[in-house]
């Protein structure tokens, strides 16, 4: 799935964004650099935890979808999910952004185009 503009230059304006808001961000695993899936793990500021994929929506257009465990505020659920998917698909980015609002960061930077 695609955008127009290569994974590793969506990952890399997302980080930069979320740095420069004076949040931060990393990289959890290095996936595809031309291609690869995104997966987000979402800290905001009052302690919630959310866990975003970018896959296709209901509508066919790209989405941010809900993934990983039930119980997203499990950190070794959440760890052992992402690793798990990993393990299945090696060019899977792993990004986690701690931040006020990570999900809107996310949505304009990935979504955006």
């Amino acid at each position: 799935m695609s955008n127009g503009l290569p994974t590793g230059l969506i990952v890399s304006a997302l980080l930069k964004r979320v740095n420069d808001a004076g949040g931060m961000g990393m990289v959890r695993a290095r996936g595809e650099p031309s291609s690869g899936s995104i997966l987000l793990i979402l800290n905001d500021y009052s302690g919630n935890t959310k866990v975003l994929e970018r896959a296709l929506g209901p509508t066919g257009t790209p989405a941010l979808i809900p993934a990983g465990p039930s119980d997203t505020s499990d950190r070794v659920a959440r760890e052992s999910y992402w690793r798990r998917r990993r393990d299945r698909d090696p060019d899977l980015w792993v990004i986690e952004l701690d931040i006020a609002s990570p999900e809107r960061f996310a949505a304009e930077t990935i979504l955006a185009g």
